[in-house]
């Protein structure tokens, strides 16, 4: 899933608890370093998966920008969009495309240089990689050939749209991009409808309406989340039933980028999940 990012003109304004405007660092120098960040960059890893920004650049952590600053290049589903990051954030480091068209022919070379030493990021257009993105096959590469690698935590529009949705989180089911056939939307719809849990697709918003009318027809009393555009400007999370959802998208055609969360509104299996559930004691 991904997002543009644009010139330094077009950052977000975000803004602290008091409600004074605040912006990002002028560049990665002016970023204050976390207690032992000195250390962290000598002792990386040779493979360090980022989670850059799903909209709105505030969201990118120190922890990626320390890694960013101590790795020897960037492997980047886009080139030109890490490119802007990178610019932004005054750093110069060499970059190696690695998208769904070239994985496998690239995936050598990479296992190669992280073999020779050499300390590499992954960064994907928006998100966390492997996620609906590149990344599952480096890693798994890394895993083969016992090739050390740790992965920062940050954006993730599942991450968000389930929690912002109000549906029940736990278990759910990510299906990445639903179909762009009918056919095949309607198929991954009934299935959706047949689990009982809460499943999560992107979806285009140019075929949103005809989702939402499909879900009219398989699923009638499901409840329905459209998470749109997250963490930008004109976020937004409207849940309903998919007949409410239909008739107000078919009014107000959608932009931007959506996460559709659907729960079936059926009696789950028993248990699974209760907010009593004891922290494990590691993460208490």
């Amino acid at each position: 899933m991904s997002d543009s990012i644009g010139d330094k003109g077009d950052l977000p304004v975000l803004s602290d608890s008091a409600g004074s405007a605040c912006s990002l660092p002028e560049s990665a120098s002016d970023v204050p370093p976390c207690e032992g960040s000195r250390l962290r960059e000598r002792s990386l890893p040779p493979l360090t998966l980022i989670s850059t920004p799903i909209g709105n650049l505030g969201d990118l952590t120190l922890r990626a920008i320390e890694a960013l600053k101590g790795c020897d290049a960037v492997i980047a589903e886009d080139t030109r969009r890490a490119a802007n990051l990178l610019a932004h954030l005054q750093i110069r480091r060499p970059l190696v495309s690695f998208h769904e068209h070239n994985e496998e022919r690239r995936l050598p070379e990479l296992v190669s240089r992280l073999r020779g030493g050499e300390k590499l990021a992954m960064v994907t257009d928006a998100g966390t990689p492997s996620v609906s993105d590149p990344g599952f096959r480096l890693v798994r590469a890394c895993i083969e050939e016992k090739i050390a690698y740790t992965v920062l935590p940050g954006p993730c529009a599942v991450v968000a749209a389930i929690v912002g949705s109000g549906l029940p989180p736990v278990p759910f089911f990510f299906g990445g991009f639903l179909p762009s056939s009918g056919s095949g939307r309607r198929s991954e719809l009934r299935r959706a409808g047949a689990t009982g849990i809460t499943s999560l697709y992107f979806e285009s918003p140019h075929r949103l309406v005809a989702c939402l009318a499909d879900l009219v027809s398989i699923a009638p009393g499901a409840r329905v989340c459209v998470a749109r555009e997250l963490t930008k400007i004109h976020e937004e999370y409207r849940q309903g039933s998919p007949a409410e959802l239909f008739t107000h998208y078919s009014e107000h055609p959608p932009k931007g980028e959506i996460t559709l969360v659907i729960n079936p509104n059926e009696p789950v299996v028993k248990k699974t999940y209760s907010e009593k559930t004891p922290i494990p004691r590691n993460l208490a």
